[in-house]
């Protein structure tokens, strides 16, 4: 594979962990509900080979994806990995036999759940790997509480070798300062678009310690963006609405990091497009009306 330089450059989370800014989600390789296996397999290779032939050097993922369907995957499509490539996964749940999510926390779980990655994905040490907490009503709600066990177990795991990074999802503040009191965080992964802003004190403090935040769903998630005024912002410029709603989060920190998923080429290439789309002072001000 010939990987090309995506324009919106990357950002480093560690002095061995650098990533384009634009990444690759791969939730939505599996099937539907990201249960079972995907509709149309060989694409989905495709997909995550063109990701890599494009500059992605950040796919994220997780062994309850599928489950084990879309890490396998991954190694399927990638293996060897290109040696610039960074996998990024998370632990906290699995699935039953319905498809159902399922929190699984306690440091023994966690550990299987470590063991299962590195098994699916064919490696001997996982580059991230991000302690999934919250959830909430809506599933991407953080909960109050300590998750200093959970992320002491994941400390002990970099610690044995089996982890070189850790990061945090679905938290509030108070979460990621105990999980820095215990291990380094390289990331934060939360819920966060240009409609749905209410980690923004959260993003501004994280920039300014050096914390990658990588937003989840960016484009929505299962109830994709609506908005005349994006609608109307992608028609002056050009572009589509998802490509600016992407654009729009890169120019909005640079500790924004992107993943956005998608089980097609041609959708793959739209989210891609984001990387060389810059938004103009007047069209910025348009858009950050959105989240009112």
């Amino acid at each position: 594979m010939t990987a090309t330089t995506l324009p919106s450059g990357t950002f480093t989370m560690a002095d061995d962990l650098t990533v384009t800014r634009m990444g690759y989600g791969a939730m939505q390789l599996a099937g539907p509900g990201v249960f079972g296996p995907p509709k149309d397999r060989d694409e989905a290779v495709a997909v995550l080979r063109e990701a890599v032939d494009r500059g992605v050097t950040h796919i994220d993922t997780a062994d309850f994806y599928g489950p084990q369907i879309t890490n396998q995957l991954i190694r399927e499509a990638l293996s060897p990995y290109p040696a610039d490539l960074r996998i990024v996964t998370k632990v906290g749940a699995v699935r039953d036999d319905a498809g159902a999510w399922v929190q699984e926390r306690s440091p023994a779980q966690l550990r299987d759940q470590v063991h299962d990655n590195l098994r699916n994905l064919g490696l001997d040490v996982l580059d991230v790997v991000n302690l999934r907490v919250g959830g909430g009503h809506d599933g991407h709600t953080p909960e109050p509480g300590s998750i200093a066990e959970q992320f002491a177990a994941l400390a002990q795991l970099q610690q044995d070798g089996l982890i070189r990074h850790l990061g945090v999802s679905t938290v509030n503040a108070d979460q990621v300062a105990q999980a820095r009191s215990i291990a380094p965080v390289v990331c934060v992964q939360n819920y966060y678009n240009i409609a749905s802003r209410g980690d923004d004190d959260l993003v501004e403090s994280l920039a300014a310690q050096g914390i990658a935040y990588v937003p989840y769903f960016p484009l929505g998630g299962f109830t994709p963006l609506q908005s005349q005024t994006l609608d109307g912002v992608a028609a002056c410029l050009g572009a589509t609405p998802m490509s600016v709603a992407l654009a729009w989060l890169l120019q909005r920190s640079p500790n924004i990091l992107l993943i956005p998923g998608t089980s097609t080429l041609d959708h793959l290439r739209e989210n891609i497009a984001a990387a060389t789309l810059t938004l103009p002072a007047a069209e910025l001000t348009e858009l950050n009306a959105i989240a009112g």
